[in-house]
C-alpha cells in the first residue's frame, strides 16, 4: 500500500484550498445559506462546470474523470475546512452511487453525465429520522425504516406502466432545491412489501418540497410532501436496494469523515492563532501549560481522525478491504465536537457570541451527529460486523 498521494490528487487540494480561501471568507458563507438554493450557485457553478468535481468518482464513459473516492474525499476535506454549503454531498456522495450501482443503461447514460458537470444536482430522500438506518451505518437496513402499512412513510403504487408516490419525507438533504429526487418509498402491501428507490424530477405535478429551519444552516434540509406523484423506478424491481444504500452509506461516511477533519483542522488553526494574540496577566493565553496541554490533546485527534479518513477513502476502493467508513465518522465527528468545543472556551466571551464563527463548527458537528449518528452507535455497527463480542462456541 503507497499511502502518498499522486500529484494530481495534490494538485486538487491546492485548487481548492486556492479558491476557497478568496471565495468562501466567513462572510461569503453566512451569504450563501441565506439564498433560496442555501449555497452559492456561482460557486457551485465552478466546482461543477469547470472543475468537474462532482464527477470525480464516476467512470470517464458516464462523463466523470474515473477516479475514486480518494479524490472526491480531499474534495469534502477542502470544503469542510470552511463549512462551505454545497449539493456535493447530496448529489456525488449519495445519490450518484446509488444511480450508477442500480440504475438500467438508459437512466445511467440520461443522468450521470449531468451529474458529473453539475448540470443535474440530486438528492436522496428517506422518510422520517432513518437515513442512517437505511444507509446501514447504525443499524441494518432491512427493516421498515421507509416506513409501510400503518407506519406511514412513502407508498408506491403501481399505475399503468408507471408508478405514483404517496406520503412524506422530512430532513432531505438540498431536497429543496435539487433538481432530481431519489425517493425510498415501500411498495407490494403490507405483508409483502419491500423498499425500492424511485425517481421524482423536481417539477413533477403533486410535490411540494418545504425547506426547513435546522441547526446546521450550512446543511440545508427540506420536507417532501408526494401527493399522487409520478414517479419512475430506479433500475428493477429484483434489484438489491439494501446492498447499495449500504455501499453508497459507506462511501458519504467517509466523505463526511473528511468534511469532519477539515472542519476540526480549521477551528483548531484558529484557535492556535487567537489563544497566541489574547493576553491574560500580562502574557498571550497559549504560552500557559495548560491551554498548550489541551490543545496538544485536540491536535493529536485531529490528525488520528484524517488518518482514519484516507484510510477508509482507500479501502473503498479495494474489493479485499471491508467497508471501514462508519468507523472513520465516529472518529471525524468525535475530533470535530472535540475542537469546536475547544474552539468556544478557549476563544473567551467572544467565542460565545453569533458574530463569531465557532458556533458554525460546533453546530456542524452536532448536525452531522444527528443526521448520520451518533458516534456511539457507529461504533457499535461496527464492532456488530466485525463481530468482535462474539463468543465462539
Amino acid at each position: 500500500m503507497d499511502a502518498r498521494f499522486t500529484e494530481e490528487q495534490q494538485e486538487i487540494r491546492r485548487t481548492l484550498r486556492e479558491l476557497t480561501t478568496k471565495r468562501c471568507t466567513p462572510d461569503d458563507i453566512k451569504a450563501a445559506t441565506r439564498t433560496p438554493a442555501g449555497h452559492d450557485p456561482d460557486l457551485w457553478g465552478t466546482l461543477g462546470h469547470e472543475l468537474g468535481l462532482p464527477g470525480l468518482a464516476l467512470p470517464e464513459e458516464s462523463g466523470g474523470a474515473g477516479g475514486t473516492l480518494t479524490e472526491l474525499t480531499l474534495v469534502a476535506e477542502e470544503l469542510g475546512r470552511v463549512l462551505a454549503p454545497s449539493p456535493l454531498l447530496a448529489t456525488s456522495g449519495l445519490a450518484a452511487p446509488l444511480v450508477a450501482a442500480l440504475g438500467t443503461d438508459t437512466q445511467r447514460a440520461a443522468l450521470l453525465p449531468r451529474i458529473a458537470d453539475g448540470s443535474l444536482t440530486a438528492a436522496l430522500a428517506v422518510p422520517g429520522t432513518g437515513l442512517a438506518t437505511a444507509l446501514g451505518l447504525v443499524a441494518d437496513n432491512a427493516g421498515d425504516w421507509a416506513g409501510g402499512g400503518r407506519a406511514g412513510g412513502v407508498q408506491a403504487a403501481r399505475q399503468g406502466d408507471g408508478w405514483r408516490l404517496y406520503g412524506q419525507a422530512e430532513q432531505v438533504l438540498d431536497g429543496h432545491s435539487a433538481g432530481l429526487l431519489l425517493v425510498a418509498a415501500h411498495t407490494g402491501g403490507f405483508a409483502r412489501s419491500r423498499t425500492l428507490l424511485f425517481l421524482v424530477r423536481q417539477d413533477a405535478p403533486g410535490l411540494v418540497r418545504t425547506r426547513q429551519t435546522s441547526l446546521d444552516e450550512t446543511r440545508p434540509q427540506a420536507r417532501l410532501e408526494l401527493r399522487d406523484v409520478a414517479a419512475e423506478l430506479l433500475g428493477v424491481e429484483d434489484a438489491d436496494v439494501a446492498g447499495a444504500l449500504a455501499a453508497a452509506g459507506d462511501g458519504v461516511a467517509t466523505l463526511l469523515a473528511a468534511e469532519a477533519v477539515g472542519a476540526a483542522d480549521r477551528a483548531l488553526e484558529r484557535t492556535v492563532a487567537y489563544v497566541k494574540e489574547r493576553e491574560q496577566f500580562g502574557r498571550p493565553v497559549g504560552s500557559f501549560q495548560a491551554v498548550k496541554h489541551r490543545l496538544a490533546d485536540v491536535y493529536v485527534q485531529v490528525q488520528a481522525a484524517r488518518s482514519a479518513a484516507y484510510y477508509a477513502a482507500w479501502a473503498a476502493s479495494d474489493v479485499q478491504e471491508k467497508e471501514v467508513g462508519g468507523l472513520a465518522l465516529a472518529q471525524g465527528l468525535e475530533a470535530l465536537r472535540t475542537a469546536a468545543a475547544e474552539a468556544v472556551q478557549l476563544h473567551g466571551g467572544i467565542g460565545f457570541t453569533w458574530e463569531h464563527d465557532a458556533h458554525l463548527y460546533l453546530k456542524r458537528a452536532a448536525g452531522d451527529e444527528l443526521l448520520f449518528g451518533p458516534v456511539h452507535l457507529l461504533r457499535a455497527r461496527a464492532a456488530q460486523e466485525a463481530r468482535l463480542f462474539e463468543v465462539s462456541a
